[in-house]
């Protein structure tokens, strides 16, 4: 059984999630493994997603664990057996792992909810706009990575505005959208990219503005993905030294709490583009 130096973020979910399932179960990674005529140490490979698993083991071992969710399994089985080597990969040993993670968790992504406060959600963003936020990162990064950050930003937004585009709602906050990570024109240019991807039957933009009364969600930004089954979904959110990967049943249910909850006090679509619409000829 072969093993992974450095398992992606999909490969150790899929770990996880059979981990979840025999602790479920009550059985033990020895007890486990002799199901499988393998060792106590391949198991835990298998569940830190260091180890491959087969479309076969991952359905005798759901057996095993009387897991009747016929779904979630599908979905596993899915995980276990993809072979993608997806455009990301060309940047592996470029640019930090969480970016090539997230570019992963997008790509199988089966909807994507975003909510931010400060910054136009990535997915939007012009070029200029992607290098006024990467340039003012401290320290500052060499040309070589700036480039290829905002390269591989560029290349993210395929989801949405590609071939096979997936469901996408953002629900942004005024501030995001006045804050002017660049000039007057880039500015301008960044809400008119807004606005023309808002008019997609797949893309659903809601705007929160300064007046609205007791509004108490401001932090709630997150990045939510979904999977084949909800128990599959993904939130991220950033931390002060990268992205953090949020999959457990309870934080995706408060997840998605959070963001029925913004989405409710937001402006309805028509009247979020209209407010986008007056302040771009405010500019």
């Amino acid at each position: 059984m072969a093993t992974r130096r450095h398992p992606t973020a999909r490969q150790m979910r899929l770990g996880a999630e059979l981990r979840k399932l025999r602790d479920a179960a009550g059985l033990k990674a020895t007890e486990a493994a002799t199901l499988l005529g393998a060792n106590s140490a391949q198991m835990s490979q298998i569940e830190a997603g260091v180890a491959g698993v087969s479309e076969e083991r991952v359905r005798r071992l759901a057996s095993h664990y009387s897991c009747a969710d016929d779904e979630l399994i599908d979905g596993l089985v899915a995980w276990a057996t993809d072979r993608t080597r997806g455009w990301w990969e060309e940047y592996r040993g470029l640019l930090p792992t969480p970016f090539l993670d997230l570019s992963e968790l997008e790509h199988h992504a089966t909807f994507r909810w975003d909510v931010d406060f400060l910054h136009i959600p990535g997915l939007f963003q012009t070029e200029e706009y992607a290098l006024g936020v990467f340039s003012h990162r401290v320290p500052e990064l060499p040309r070589s990575e700036l480039a290829l950050r905002i390269e591989h930003r560029m290349k993210r937004r395929t989801i949405i505005d590609g071939a096979q585009p997936i469901p996408y709602k953002a629900v942004v906050h005024e501030a995001a959208l006045r804050i002017r990570v660049g000039d007057r024109a880039a500015s301008r240019a960044q809400l008119d990219r807004v606005l023309e991807l808002s008019e997609a039957d797949h893309v659903t933009v809601r705007v929160i503005p300064f007046d609205l009364d007791r509004f108490i969600d401001a932090g709630s930004a997150m990045v939510y993905a979904g999977g084949a089954v909800p128990k599959l979904d993904t939130v991220v959110r950033d931390a002060p030294h990268g992205s953090a990967f949020v999959d457990s049943e309870a934080q995706l249910s408060s997840f998605r709490t959070l963001f029925r909850r913004v989405e409710g006090v937001s402006l309805e679509p028509a009247r979020s583009r209209d407010f986008i619409h007056r302040l771009t000829k405010e500019l």
